[in-house]
């Protein structure tokens, strides 16, 4: 940043502030105070690095939503909310310092020209990117860019002596919000939707979901938000409207110079009968909580899992001259009945992200007894009267405490280490065509049929041996189950898609058994739903 484009930032914050009477003193007074270290400081300083420095200090003194994003950083910050990036539509993963195709995005270019999962890339325009110390940042400089423009690729294929030269168109790839789509139970009716975020793109993919599970016979949902952190307000609004009826609030929110906004159903949305459970856990966040908490307010549906993380702060974007922005907070989310959704954040930004790790400690998360709300923030649901508590995050109506014992050490290190992902690509490299060959298409029969045996497990410890993890027979026999869901949960989402991996790794998620379990025995759910 230039010496011209600092004086354009303190005088737009000398603007600004002076709007506010009181500030304009210490708008004044922290351009001076530039001045004076940019003029007189014994060494030469960063004044860039300093203004930023500053804004971040700022705004982190105030909440810990407010945040300062760099011009670099904004378009990244973005994407996953707009729903698209520009680029040649990979998956893909860094093994042994090669660029591996881990499946390429169905209806991307990639996917068009011909390009296979298990490909290697071995060059980009002409420059080798193998054995070089490529990093992620590498390949997405290299692989992103602008509709339209042309991308060359040299791919090592196995089975294939020579490499195969490619030319990519790069386009808009989509990225999704919705991961997974399913039948759970043809006879009761009852079927599956897994949303990770509330983008631009989310109500499409959830209605286009929602329409063939009806075509199914669908007539109860079970709705994933676990490890879902927000996202578009709008977005959680209309995904509420499509189960709430006509009037009833969904939201509100009120700030200091934002005036209360009430948001409320209306008649759209083609869910408003039939049993609904909303699954949340520790990490659903903002616009999973405005959805789960309207949901629970109007006695529509049973929320099961764990308390929700606590995000209920509104922020508003406002742009700064050199491309930068801050994200500042203006207003609170509250429930229909009043609950404030934010936690606490009394004791400082440290302590508020050590809340999660706090609440591990103390025991919320494997006993619901360790959860103590005072009267002060009770409150009584506007159907059935049921006790409800406000103060941060939303309270299950069913607690599912999170279950570790599948877990040891050994089975950590094959996750966090890597060695699982690289197994499962070694494994496909070797067995993709026998699969592709016998379960094409057929993830019913691959369901039924496919079965983890002695000689992949085997497999699996001796690799991991190769990368220098001693074997534990104890800890291994206590995570086998654990071993045998993922591989092939894994092998799933490389042969089919997501979806079919969320099939499958479903049936260790004790929030989701739970979840079944309530929506399949109705008079489970209706009494549920009248304490």
């Amino acid at each position: 940043m230039n010496k011209k484009n600092i004086i354009t930032i303190l005088f737009f914050f000398t603007i600004v502030l002076s709007g506010y009477g009181q500030f304009n003193e210490d708008g004044y007074k922290f351009i001076t105070t530039l001045n004076y270290i940019n003029k007189f400081y014994v060494d030469s300083v960063n004044t860039s690095k300093l203004v930023e420095t500053a804004i971040v200090e700022m705004l982190k003194d105030l909440d810990p939503h407010s945040v300062y994003i760099s011009k670099e950083d904004l378009q990244k910050m973005n994407e996953p909310l707009e729903g698209s990036f520009e680029g040649i539509g990979v998956q893909f993963n860094i093994m042994n310092d090669t660029l591996l195709v881990v499946s390429p995005i169905p209806g991307g270019p990639s996917e068009k020209v011909g390009i296979m999962a298990g490909d290697r890339i071995i060059e980009i325009d002409d420059e080798n990117v193998a054995g070089i110390g490529l990093t992620n940042q590498m390949v997405f400089d290299r692989l992103k860019g602008k509709k339209g423009t042309k991308v060359t690729v040299k791919i090592k294929r196995l089975n294939t002596k020579t490499p195969i030269d490619f030319k990519i168109i790069r386009d808009k790839i989509p990225i999704h919000s919705l991961d997974a789509a399913y039948v759970v139970n043809e006879k009761a009716k009852v079927g599956y939707i897994k949303l990770n975020r509330f983008s631009a793109t989310t109500m499409d993919e959830y209605k286009d979901a929602i329409t063939k599970l009806k075509q199914k016979n669908v007539e109860n949902i079970i709705i994933d938000l676990t490890n879902n952190g927000g996202g578009y307000l709008n977005k959680a609004q209309k995904l509420a409207d499509e189960f709430l009826n006509n009037g009833q609030m969904i939201v509100f929110t009120e700030g200091r110079e934002s005036p209360r906004q009430d948001l409320r159903a209306t008649n759209n949305g083609n869910f408003k009968q039939g049993r609904v459970v909303f699954m949340v856990n520790e990490g659903s966040a903002s616009a999973s909580e405005i959805v789960s908490g309207a949901i629970q307010d109007w006695d529509r549906g049973l929320i099961v899992g764990r308390r929700t993380f606590g995000k209920g702060l509104v922020q508003r974007p406002f742009s700064l001259p050199d491309g930068s922005a801050m994200r500042l907070t203006i207003a609170r989310y509250y429930t229909p009945t009043g609950r404030l959704i934010q936690k606490s954040y009394n004791k400082g930004t440290d302590e508020y992200h050590h809340d999660l790790i706090n609440r591990y400690n103390n025991g919320e998360l494997s006993n619901a007894d360790s959860i103590h709300f005072p009267d002060s923030l009770k409150r009584y649901t506007l159907i059935n009267h049921r006790t409800v508590y406000g103060g941060g995050g939303i309270m299950p109506d069913i607690f599912v405490p999170i279950d570790t014992t599948d877990y040891t050490d050994y089975y950590s290190d094959l996750i966090r280490k890597g060695i699982f992902n690289k197994f499962i690509i070694h494994y496909m490299d070797n067995n993709r065509e026998k699969l592709t060959t016998k379960y094409k298409d057929d993830f019913k029969n691959f369901n039924k049929n496919f079965k983890i045996d002695k000689t992949i497990l085997t497999s699996l410890v001796e690799f991991a041996k190769k990368e220098k993890l001693k074997f534990n027979e104890q800890e291994y026999n206590k995570s086998l189950k654990a071993l045998k869901i993922n591989i092939k949960a894994h092998i799933a989402r490389d042969l089919f898609s997501i979806s079919e991996f969320y099939q499958i790794i479903n049936k260790t998620n004790p929030i989701y058994n739970k979840a079944v379990d309530v929506i399949l025995n109705k008079k489970v759910y209706n009494s549920k739903l009248s304490k």
